[in-house]
């Protein structure tokens, strides 16, 4: 507008400067009076104008066909404006004509108006009774193709108009009696419909794929927590806000979401909103129980030909797992159809045209599909983990583990005799009585399941004995325990229980607890029972019944063919790898069911509390060979009042270099500092030999029957030994893998095999495993010292009871040493199949020089000796050398020392101090006496003077040389 009003302006103000101009040009002329100025003034003039004029004629020259086509407009322009008018003149003449005649025709006029008004009246009325005729088949073509709004829309305002406009025409009477009905059954037909996108659509699309997935079935039911299950977005994403459309050219079944939006408006078009909503509550369960059917139905006939009889419990998972993802998108796809029932009570106010309005209080919530769903899988599981039939004879586990500190000596303590257990005839808890109050009391913790446990629903579910997936068992909770778990959470999310338990958690509990616990404790320890009766047994009397092959030792120890699997190269009682084996599936329960982790580690302590004293208890019906209770000499030490006697042996022994060797094959690593030389090793096994003589060897008499006597009981104990420590090893690997709740975190929780459990109970764990590993090493030391109590047995009457002063010259080692060869080489052979050959070696690594020190030692209760018996000594020496030699398989240099100090007899004493002066001593300052004072007793012509003499000279001798020096 503002450059319009520009351009109207320029021509204006370009007048006035050329008129302005002109003037001035005529007061110049006017005014001068010098005639050459104005001729100055006309000449400039002139010379202005001829150049206008030549640049109007080149203007005039350029724009000539401009001007010649305005020229030309202008008159056709002016011509038609002078038609239009003389036009305009004559309709008006026209117009007053008609004025005139329409006056004079009034009348007729609005008779003819009147019928074309009822003429047009009566075509659309026609035009809507073809439409009505055309509806029956409109809405089927409709409701075919699932366009249930349009079609809805359809039969609505075709009932609409049979009752108002058309509801005086006769002829529409039976079409509208069959419209009326349609819409009554259509509702039905639109509830079954939202049933069908509810709960048939929840199908696995990767059904095929069921028998034996794993991460499959996880990584759809992680899709499913993203998506919504099959692709439906969850409920909270949805938009509710926009208007419900139909697109007739579309699949409605493409979008569920939107699909199920039609079907609530089309209801809500039918004024069916509480009958669906009613019918939607009532089909819950049915149709829970109809998943189940079909996904129990597929799995067997897709595992008919490869069921796996010892790993039906996988079935089951599968089965659950699919259940789960199936009831999770039928949980979304009720909470989609509630928004929309809500979307519809909010809205249907603005919208209502007649009727009621719809009540909140008509519809159902979440709360009662999440309640069905529990119900249904509750009734599942009772079913396969076979509740009704385990109920009535219920177990109880014990509670808790809490056994205070003990020392394990105190289990080699002299005891009186134990008191038989009382066992109860009879319980109550498995009466009728008991058991109907039982089931009263759960029923009344649990949520009200109406019918659901009935008969007819079971047979609607398909849980026939011929239609489970697997075998009903209590041990079927390991298998589905944490998806289970997992889905609770997920209910318990969902419905926010005030209560935080859902009564389908409540039921899980109370089976773990009241049935799963018990049902296992009562399987291990009958298991661990049966296979420790028969051992205790024949521990009592081994002699039962020497022709009954049941009690024969071999019997309690495990084949060859277990040795191979448990990767042990040494025989381990059948007990033994009876409990590892029930402790071994206590420790899979834990990883199975982490929730009660703590419970069955308090039954695996309780377990090892009981084997640990079922061992002990075998241990010292092996050591007692009386009914008074008296041990064998091996075992004595663990009986005296003063047990930091047999300790502190224990421990000197223990400290032997081939204790030590030991635990280097134990695994233990041994420190450079720890290695002994020779001159060690050689003080260690003389300060052993020292205390066993000291403890064994006295003037009043000989070992007795203080020995085990029977080699079977020394392989017993072999076998008790190499089972324990195996045992004990496992069990420490077990105790190191937890890691106790209070001091655990998170990422040593995470990487843990097993979950974090109580300190109390671990540390009760771990004193147990050091019980059985002590045991296990006191066996060991049993052996030990067993084999050397054998050799005093043996050795103590060659030299109290033996003749060696007799006139012939006997060429026979003694009896005492022949049966002491005997009894090696029995504890050999026995040995030698139990144990592994460093322990083997353990057992028998310096007896040579045990021997050798028994057997010099024993020179003072000689009461006299000749030739024949230093020959007789000797022999009895080489026997058991050669004997040793075999054993050993290194040469017993120790015997020929013991050897060479009899040959000392030959040589008179003064000559034996001549070369202790000379050569030094080659044996202590109480060898060298004893062997002075047997001299004197062999020869009584000696008198007690000259046994002084030679001593004080001996003293003299013996105490001013190195080794004499170093020996005192």
């Amino acid at each position: 507008m503002e450059n319009n009003g520009e351009k109207n302006v320029k021509p204006a103000a370009k007048g006035r400067e050329t008129s302005e101009f002109l003037m001035a040009i005529v007061r110049t002329l006017s005014t001068s009076a010098d005639f050459e100025q104005r001729e100055k003034e006309k000449a400039r003039i002139e010379k202005t104008f001829t150049q206008s004029d030549k640049k109007l004629v080149e203007l005039v020259s350029e724009n000539y066909q401009d001007l010649t086509q305005i020229t030309q407009d202008f008159s056709t322009i002016s011509k038609s404006v002078n038609d239009a008018r003389e036009k305009i003149k004559k309709i008006k003449d026209d117009l007053s004509s008609c004025k005139t005649l329409l006056h004079c025709k009034r009348d007729e006029l609005r008779r003819l108006w009147i019928e074309g008004v009822e003429q047009k009246t009566m075509v659309a009325m026609l035009e809507q009774i073809e439409q009505i005729k055309e509806v029956p088949t409109k809405l089927d073509n409709l409701l075919l193709k699932k366009h249930y709004l349009h079609g809805t829309e359809l039969v609505v305002n075709a009932v609409a108009k049979l009752e108002n406009q058309l509801a005086g025409v006769e002829a529409l009477r039976d079409l509208k009696a069959e419209l009326i009905t349609r819409k009554e059954q259509l509702h039905e037909v639109l509830i079954e419909e939202l049933n069908k996108q509810i709960y048939i659509k929840a199908q696995t699309p990767n059904f095929s794929s069921l028998p034996g997935k794993k991460t499959g079935s996880l990584s759809k039911q992680d899709t499913l927590k993203r998506k919504g299950g099959n692709g439906v977005p969850p409920p909270e994403r949805m938009e509710f806000g926009k208007e419900v459309k139909e697109d007739l050219n579309s699949n409605p079944e493409d979008d569920p979401t939107h699909f199920i939006a039609i079907l609530v408006e089309s209801l809500y078009m039918l004024r069916k909103i509480p009958e669906a909503a009613e019918g939607l509550k009532i089909r819950i369960q049915p149709e829970l129980s109809a998943i189940i059917a079909r996904t129990s139905q597929y799995i067997l006939e897709s595992t008919s030909n490869q069921m796996d009889a010892s790993n039906q419990s996988q079935y089951l998972l599968d089965l659950l797992e699919n259940i789960f993802y199936q009831f999770r998108f039928v949980a979304n796809m009720h909470k989609v159809v509630l928004r929309n029932l809500h979307r519809i009570i909010t809205t249907g106010d603005q919208r209502e045209v007649s009727g009621v309005p719809v009540r909140q209080e008509c519809l159902y919530d979440m709360t009662d599909v999440w309640s069905k769903i529990q119900a249904v899988v509750e009734l599942l599981l009772r079913e396969y983990l076979d509740v009704e039939n385990t109920s009535a004879s219920r177990q109880r586990a014990p509670t808790s583990f809490d056994e205070p500190s003990t020392d394990i000596n105190s289990f080699f303590a002299k005891k009186r005799p134990a008191k038989p257990k009382k066992m109860a005839l009879f319980r109550f808890d498995a009466s009728i009585h008991a058991i109907s109050t039982n089931s009263y009391v759960d029923d009344s913790r649990a949520f009200d399941t109406g019918d659901l446990f009935s008969s007819s629903l079971l047979a609607e579910m398909g849980l026939e004995k011929n239609q489970m997936v697997c075998k009903p068992s209590v041990y079927n909770i390991t298998a589905i325990f944490k998806p289970l778990e997992a889905f609770i959470r997920e209910i318990e999310d969902a419905i926010a229980c005030q209560d935080g338990t859902s009564s389908l958690q409540a039921f899980v509990t109370d089976f773990v607890q009241n049935i799963f616990l018990g049902h296992v404790h009562y399987t291990v320890s009958t298991s661990i029972g049966s296979a420790t009766k028969d051992l205790i047994r024949y521990y009592k009397n081994p002699q039962m019944d020497e022709e009954d092959e049941s009690f024969d030792a071999l019997r309690h120890v495990v084949d060859h063919k277990t040795q191979k699997e448990l990767g042990v190269n040494r025989p381990l009682l059948t007990s033994t790898v009876t409990v590892d084996k029930n402790l071994q599936e206590l420790r899979e329960l834990m990883q199975d069911l982490p929730d009660y982790a703590d419970q069955f580690l308090n039954m695996i302590c309780n377990t090892l509390k009981e084997y640990r004293d079922t061992c002990h208890s075998a241990y010292r019906e092996i050591v007692q060979y009386d009914s008074d209770e008296r041990r064998v000499i091996s075992a004595m030490w663990a009986k005296d009042e003063d047990i930091s006697r047999f300790l502190s042996f224990s421990y000197e022994v223990r400290s032997l270099p081939s204790w030590r060797s030991l635990q280097v094959s134990q695994g233990q690593e041994l420190a450079s500092e720890d290695v002994c030389s020779e001159e060690e090793i050689k003080a260690l096994n003389s300060k052993e030999a020292q205390i066993l003589i000291s403890n064994l060897t006295s003037s009043d008499g000989l070992i007795q029957q203080e020995i085990i006597t029977d080699v079977t009981q020394m392989r017993t104990i072999a076998n008790v030994h190499e089972s324990l420590e195996w045992f004990s090893n496992r069990m420490k690997d077990f105790s190191n893998g937890l890691s106790a709740r209070s001091t655990a975190t998170a990422a040593e929780s995470a990487a843990s095999e097993y979950p974090p459990v109580s300190e109390k109970t671990l540390g009760s764990l771990r004193n147990l495993v050091k019980d059985f590993q002590d045991l296990a090493e006191i066996c060991l030391l049993l052996l030990h010292l067993e084999v050397r109590v054998h050799c005093f047995y043996f050795l103590l009457p060659v030299a109290k009871q033996s003749n060696y002063a007799g006139p012939i010259d006997d060429l026979d080692p003694d009896s005492n040493v022949l049966k002491l060869n005997k009894d090696l080489t029995s504890m050999e052979e026995v040995l030698q199949q139990s144990l592994q050959p460093k322990k083997f070696k353990y057992i028998f690594e310096s007896l040579g020089f045990l021997v050798a020190s028994i057997l010099m030692n024993s020179i003072q209760y000689m009461k006299k000796i000749n030739e024949n018996g230093i020959k007789k000594m000797c022999r009895n020496l080489f026997a058991i050398q050669q004997n040793l030699t075999n054993i050993t398989m290194s040469r017993e240099s120790d015997l020929d020392h013991a050897r060479q100090y009899y040959e000392l007899l030959y040589i008179n004493p003064d000559d034996v101090i001549t070369m202790i002066a000379e050569k030094g001593s080659q044996y202590t300052f109480q060898e060298y006496t004893e062997l002075v004072k047997l001299h004197h007793r062999s020869h009584p012509a000696l008198s007690p003077s000259q046994l002084e003499q030679r001593m004080q000279k001996l003293k003299d001798v013996f105490f001013k040389t190195p080794n004499g020096e170093c020996d005192s």
